[in-house]
């Protein structure tokens, strides 16, 4: 069922701090050009978590939905009517629907987008897998790998406290995952799997270690792209899967959840992003 007509005036947002580097305005517009939204608009605000209440009371009738990315990922969850058992199980919600009644729900489609963007490449299953890095983007890598991995997983981080964290996202997902320091981290390219979700720059000290013949790497940065890991990866004749591939897919899932139009444009969202990353 159709949330609104096509011609409704409805808004929608991507909301964060800092956010003026985000694509998803591109691509949710993008969507309402190819689904014929033309009275649907999306804008990206700066928010920041002392913000987060107060904007939320102010939102009229005319709000579909929110994206959501850090620092609210988590600090909106006790701001909401409800939030999704996806959503729940890592703490997390990148997606508030809004209804017509205005009820708030939260959604993860970071999850889902991970597992569609592997799934295009053609990773359905896997023995073993590596993350590299922690907190909210790995803890949704957890939750998505222990949908496809059937062995342990292991996890690359700086500190004990950030080791405790993983092992305990594992126990609470059901995945068996390992720690390791990250001065180890180039034990991870064993892996057929690996993931990575750490901040630009941080994997660059790993290039040399890339083997000769690479399984696939998840890369979950997408500006500057491609990362020195990456190309280095890709050069080896591995399979790369890249953060616009996840950025795509999870925008998917969150159009399709506010407009409640399905299925959402995948060929034309993913082209106008490649085109505005081109550009910068």
């Amino acid at each position: 069922m159709e949330r609104a007509a096509a011609t409704e005036p409805r808004r929608a947002a991507v909301l964060g701090s800092p956010i003026a580097h985000s694509l998803s305005p591109v691509l949710h517009r993008a969507a309402y050009a190819a689904l014929g939204l033309t009275g649907w608009s999306y804008d990206r605000v700066e928010v920041t978590e002392a913000d987060l209440e107060g904007f939320l009371q102010g939102l009229d009738a005319s709000w579909a939905g929110l994206s959501l990315t850090m620092p609210l990922k988590r600090a909106v969850i006790p701001l909401l009517d409800g939030i999704s058992d996806t959503a729940a199980a890592v703490e997390a919600v990148n997606t508030v629907v809004i209804a017509e009644d205005g009820r708030r729900t939260g959604d993860n489609t970071d999850i889902p987008g991970m597992l569609a963007a592997l799934n295009e490449r053609g990773v359905r299953k896997v023995d073993h897998a590596a993350v590299l890095g922690a907190g909210a983007t790995a803890s949704s890598a957890l939750a998505a790998l222990g949908r496809i991995c059937t062995g342990p997983v292991t996890a690359y981080v700086r500190s004990r406290a950030r080791a405790e964290e993983m092992r305990g996202w594992g126990e609470r997902l059901g995945v068996e995952v390992h720690t390791a320091d990250w001065a180890e981290a180039a034990h991870a390219f064993d892996a057929p799997l690996v993931v990575s979700t750490t901040p630009a720059g941080a994997t660059d000290i790993l290039v040399p270690y890339v083997p000769e013949r690479p399984g696939t790497l998840f890369d979950v940065l997408y500006d500057p792209w491609p990362t020195p890991l990456a190309a280095a990866w890709a050069e080896q004749g591995g399979s790369v899967v890249g953060g616009l591939d996840l950025l795509v897919h999870q925008a998917v899932f969150q159009v399709e959840l506010m407009t409640g139009r399905s299925p959402a444009p995948l060929a034309a969202m993913r082209a106008a992003g490649e085109e505005a990353l081109a550009g910068r």
